[in-house]
């Protein structure tokens, strides 16, 4: 069976094409009648802001004496790196360096962190987490507990500031606040590649903090967004998608991504297997692809060098709004360098495209 965002009634009502992700029906994109649709939304974050429900995302409190150590000997990136009140990117990993998947964690204290994984992996997370946790650390699963809203683009701060009084943020960092007697957990982050925050109501306030959010939005000349303009938002920014430039058969290292590990650490689930392939050097490895004719790449693409020797394949692709040009993320063969010419089979006809240096647009992160 499938499963709803506290918002899934306020997405039909706007008409939003909706599909499956991660087991969770989410609105793809809104009508171009209303002013919505995928480039439009896209560009509405880029030059504006937009609000977008990702109440399908995980949600696991971690719980117990000494449990942000615990959480340290099991991902890979460093949470000694931060301090209370600031969140990381890290991945869980399986004993091969696969990743289980990529999430990110808010250290609360040294003996609580919140959890954000992605849908269709929370499960396999609390799982994991159950078996290698000692009796004295609790996992809850909170999935139905909080919605997540991501509010993003160059007018995101004044924006949310209609609506809540928050305090100066640094990027990656967070607040818990009091709104009416609900907690509410802000989070300037975000994966759009814009200045934008993550905002967690809990379930039942989540109708009432979304409608305020949207009033300022709207005032602002924003548009709420769909799942469709996230993709080639996130894309444009080259950021990795679990499922597609992650999983259990590509590793931090393959997926460039070799900066969310901590080396330094005397442990974590596959770390050993890590180490040796830094050590004998990774097979394949993520490159972003800028198309220089017409096309629009998709995932499982086989990408050619000039000479036409197979070199990797595709693992998104989209057209970039912002570009105005295909785009795509690949594995490919770790000699090929930012600026060579290479070609993606569309559909049976060789498209020119050029290795790019990521990100493919500019950041506003910070």
């Amino acid at each position: 069976m499938p499963r709803y965002s506290p918002l899934d009634a306020f997405h039909r009502e706007s008409g939003a094409k909706m599909a499956d992700f991660g087991g969770w029906e989410m609105p793809i994109e809104y009508p171009a009648a209303s002013g919505g649709g995928v480039i439009n939304e896209h560009n509405a974050v880029r030059e504006r802001v937009g609000l977008f429900d990702v109440s399908h995302l995980g949600k696991v409190r971690v719980k117990g004496r000494n449990a942000k150590e615990f959480l340290n000997s099991v991902f890979t990136n460093d949470l000694n790196r931060i301090t209370p009140g600031r969140a990381q990117y890290t991945m869980l990993c399986d004993a091969n360096g696969g990743v289980i998947d990529d999430l990110i964690a808010y250290l609360m204290s040294e003996n609580e962190v919140f959890l954000i994984p992605n849908a269709a992996n929370t499960a396999s997370v609390v799982h994991v987490l159950q078996e290698q946790a000692s009796s004295d650390i609790q996992i809850e699963d909170c999935h139905e507990k909080y919605a997540v809203f991501a509010l993003q683009g160059p007018l995101a701060k004044g924006t949310l500031e209609k609506v809540v009084a928050v305090p100066e943020l640094d990027y990656m960092s967070f607040v818990e606040l009091d709104v009416d007697g609900d907690p509410l957990i802000i989070c300037r982050t975000g994966y759009t590649g814009e200045f934008g925050f993550e905002i967690i109501p809990t379930w039942s306030n989540a109708t009432k903090i979304w409608s305020s959010l949207l009033n300022a939005v709207h005032s602002n000349s924003g548009l709420v967004a769909g799942l469709g303009a996230r993709d080639t938002l996130r894309t444009e920014m080259c950021y990795p998608l679990h499922g597609h430039e992650l999983s259990l058969e590509i590793t931090p290292l393959q997926a460039d991504a070799s900066w969310a590990v901590g080396w330094k650490k005397e442990n974590f689930i596959g770390r050993q297997s890590l180490l040796a392939e830094r050590e004998s050097g990774s097979k394949r490895i993520l490159r972003a692809l800028r198309l220089t004719d017409r096309g629009v790449p998709r995932a499982e693409m086989n990408v050619y060098s000039i000479d036409d020797a197979l070199i990797g394949v595709t693992t998104s692709g989209t057209f970039s709004p912002t570009l105005k040009t295909g785009i795509a993320l690949a594995l490919l063969d770790p000699k090929v360098q930012v600026g060579e010419v290479v070609t993606v089979d569309i559909r049976g006809k060789r498209i020119a495209a050029v290795i790019a240096k990521a990100p493919l647009v500019p950041s506003h992160v910070r």
